[in-house]
């Protein structure tokens, strides 16, 4: 399976604590493992899917679009819920 990355989403990944990171990265392996496992997303998000994980007592989330064909995974966007989807539909 091939991962790629959008800008926005590596530069988020960059400002992240280790320990964060972490947790990011264990969220990711449950995502390339089963790309189903997120809730897929309609109207003017059709084509994403967005993964919940928690840090700590925090909700994060990962927007990603998967790609059956190519087995190609691209990695969107990632933060907390407020303004996530209105970040994602400006992209």
């Amino acid at each position: 399976m091939i991962v790629k990355q959008s800008g926005i989403f590596s530069r988020r990944v960059k400002k992240l604590h280790p320990a964060e990171k972490q947790a990011l990265d264990a969220a990711i392996k449950l995502v390339i493992k089963e790309p189903a496992i997120g809730e897929l997303k309609i109207g003017d998000l059709a084509g994403v899917q967005v993964y919940k994980y928690k840090f700590k007592s925090q909700q994060n989330l990962i927007a990603y679009r998967f790609v059956e064909k190519k087995s190609e995974l691209t990695l969107l966007a990632l933060g907390s819920h407020e303004n996530f989807y209105r970040d994602l539909k400006k992209q």
